[in-house]
């Protein structure tokens, strides 16, 4: 079998000093581990080793209490599941004879090269580590991000919660479904008092439909904080370029069609189609008709108009093969034929371009208007939702003169933050983390809390929470080059057949060499 592949720093080591380094509450660590790695039990046994290294066996009183050890998982489901298997633990190491102690004492990174005194102490610590939790009268803070994000709100003061449009008394809404509902009604009412937008709204609905329009437009809500963000640096509006930008031989026309109004073009299109018409074959002799068709269709139309569009088209498919952007094959051989295709293509891509640029700029508006209604909407009703609670605790944090006082009650407060399944923390999650985190960057991990992150960027299914599993490999980055950290990584499973991680090793081959992802390494299994 092969040997499983544990690494530390990018350097092959045993298991058991891979656990030691992981369990260690002292460093700050990032963990890559592959399903079945047994990361929950790691992120659970640093909890215990921070607690148990902070108790004095000889009075039983804990220099770390449980409540600051915040561990962050992203359901309320497994943050429950946590705290269980903690309390497990304890209980059954309260009163676990010797060999057992010793055996759950190595295997988190304990024992090895203790002196027997230092060993007892270690055993007589779990054995009073249980009662000395209860006595505390404090809980382990296992919470979502979201959780930990309302805590953090509690203490924000009204000034910050009026500049962000959210209520002082508040109902957290943890699922939006009702809301969402509800704000369309206020969205067409809004539409039918402004003749621009309504504009808008029914030009998308003509030419994509309602569906697609409505379900544009839920994407943007669903963002509503990245394209908040995006907007006020003046993203949203300078993402597709006009046209005449894109394509600078079109500057100064209001619409890439206009070209074909004018009296020198005009006369090179005729002059082609005077050549065109005057060979024997029906394709050229029908591509000249076009041409003269849809001049005169283009002199009589406005650029915006349907038949200006339609004109145009036919004058594209009597030249080019059907969806493909390519002249016909019996039309090659003609100079006056092949004079035309560059004319085409290059107002073709002046054409799509502004139909993007178009489209984009209908969507931003209408996205804004139906943000603007959604957030009415919760202030009216006295709702804050999840992203809500993200965008507040950004603020909190990112702001100069407020962040200060947060952190300084934070720092008081919490020793150890740990995170669970971190490959779906959103890129705003992590940046708030690091709005309290990056203060200490180039401490060498001496100052502030001990983190550690835990997860696997194959696991990565929370897409429509906006996690972005490149995330993690800027925390690895800040967490090794920033606080002095290490980067542990395990491809060994203890719970695939090898059958399935033959299948998964073959699959992931493939992807690999399609340079569809990077990284992966050949896994092992128990």
């Amino acid at each position: 079998m092969t040997e499983p592949a544990y690494q530390h720093n990018e350097l092959a080591v045993s298991a058991s000093v891979f656990y030691a380094i992981a369990c260690d509450p002292e460093r700050n660590v990032a963990v890559e581990a592959c399903a079945g790695a047994g990361k929950t039990w790691i992120l659970v046994s640093r909890i215990l080793r921070a607690l148990l290294q902070g108790l004095n066996p000889a009075t039983g009183v804990l220099q770390v209490s449980p409540g600051q050890i915040l561990a962050i998982t992203f359901t309320k489901k497994a943050a429950g599941e946590m705290r269980e298997r903690l309390m497990q633990w304890l209980r059954q190491f309260s009163n676990a004879d010797e060999e057992l102690l010793t055996r759950e004492l190595a295997i988190r990174g304990l024992g090895a090269g203790l002196s027997d005194e230092a060993l007892q102490g270690l055993r007589t610590g779990l054995s009073r580590l249980y009662q000395a939790v209860l006595d505390s009268g404090e809980q382990v803070q296992i919470k979502t991000f979201h959780g930990w994000f309302a805590t953090l709100l509690r203490n924000a003061p009204l000034a910050l919660l009026q500049g962000l449009n959210l209520p002082s008394n508040y109902e957290l809404i943890e699922d939006n479904t009702d809301a969402i509902a509800k704000v369309w009604l206020k969205f067409y009412e809004a539409l039918l008092e402004n003749p621009g937008l309504r504009s808008d709204f029914e030009a998308l609905v003509a030419h994509h439909g309602r569906s697609q329009t409505q379900k544009a437009l839920l994407s943007a809500l669903s963002k509503r904080q990245e394209f908040e963000l995006a907007d006020l640096h003046g993203v949203v509006d300078a993402s597709i370029r006009p046209f005449d930008q894109q394509f600078p031989q079109f500057k100064g026309r209001r619409h890439p069609l206009t070209v074909l109004k004018e009296p020198a073009v005009i006369e090179i299109w005729l002059e082609w189609a005077k050549s065109l018409s005057a060979e024997s074959n029906k394709t050229p002799l029908a591509a000249a008709q076009v041409i003269v068709e849809s001049l005169a269709d283009f002199a009589a139309a406005e650029p915006n108009s349907v038949e200006f569009s339609e004109a145009f088209e036919k004058l594209r498919k009597v030249f080019f093969v059907a969806d493909a952007n390519r002249l016909r094959k019996n039309l090659e051989k003609f100079t006056a034929a092949r004079d035309a295709e560059p004319a085409l293509q290059e107002i073709t891509g002046a054409l799509l371009q502004h139909e993007a640029w178009t489209y984009q700029q209908r969507m931003a508006r209408l996205a804004r208007l139906l943000l603007r209604q959604y957030a009415a909407l919760k202030q009216a009703r006295g709702w804050v939702d999840m992203p809500d609670l993200e965008k507040a605790a950004a603020a909190l944090l990112g702001d100069s003169v407020m962040s200060g006082w947060v952190q300084q009650r934070l720092d008081s407060r919490i020793r150890h933050i740990l995170v669970d399944e971190f490959q779906d923390t959103s890129p705003l999650q992590w940046q708030t983390l690091l709005s309290w985190l990056g203060s200490y960057a180039g401490s060498g991990g001496g100052k502030g809390p001990k983190v550690f992150l835990v997860g696997d960027p194959k696991q990565s299914i929370y897409r429509f929470r906006q996690a972005e599993p490149q995330v993690f490999v800027a925390a690895k980055q800040f967490l090794q080059e920033g606080l002095g950290g290490d980067c542990l990584s395990c491809d060994h499973t203890r719970r695939n057949a090898l059958a399935v991680i033959g299948v998964v090793n073959q699959t992931m081959a493939k992807v690999v060499q399609a340079s569809q992802y990077d990284g992966f390494r050949t896994h092992t299994s128990a």
